[in-house]
């Protein structure tokens, strides 16, 4: 058996990794070509992931162009523990305010520490929402990998 397939993590792994994680880096293409890389919160919603971000912002602009994106959530230090989901995916820009607002929220329950805090948070996310896009990400590719399945041998 490779490396590779011993390394994959199941659909239900990734799941798990997915709810676990804080920061996802999401790459989009900018105009010139090139690789436009953001860290990024996310809410894990099934298979899909949500975020908002300013409706200004170059990869709001980047994703207007193209609706496409590679979004990268890793963890561990030393070789032996890496861990990540690498995927590939359509993006769906949501503009409607309520929907954003609701991603806002979702953001600020998971984020915000408690439930005082993501209360007391409501009003910031209906002053933020106008200024601010929705971002479904659908995996259309996903690669994952936990190096910890290995046992510490290469």
């Amino acid at each position: 058996m490779s490396r590779r397939t011993q390394i994959r993590m199941t659909p239900e792994e990734v799941t798990a990794f997915l709810a676990e994680g804080r920061v996802a880096s999401v790459a989009t293409i900018g105009p010139n070509g090139r690789p436009h890389v953001v860290p990024l919160w996310y809410v894990p919603r099934g298979s899909t992931l949500v975020t908002w971000t300013y409706g200004s912002s170059q990869k709001a602009k980047n994703l207007r162009r193209l609706a496409q994106a590679t979004v990268l959530v890793e963890d561990g230090e030393s070789y032996e523990e890496l861990r990540g989901v690498s995927m590939e995916c359509d993006v769906e820009l949501v503009e409607d305010g309520e929907q954003v607002a609701l991603i806002g929220t979702e953001l600020m329950r998971r984020y915000g520490g408690n439930q005082e805090v993501a209360t007391a948070a409501t009003q910031f996310v209906r002053l933020q929402a106008p200024k601010r896009v929705g971002l479904v990400y659908t995996p259309t590719d996903v690669v994952s990998w936990d190096h910890r399945k290995l046992g510490g041998t290469y």
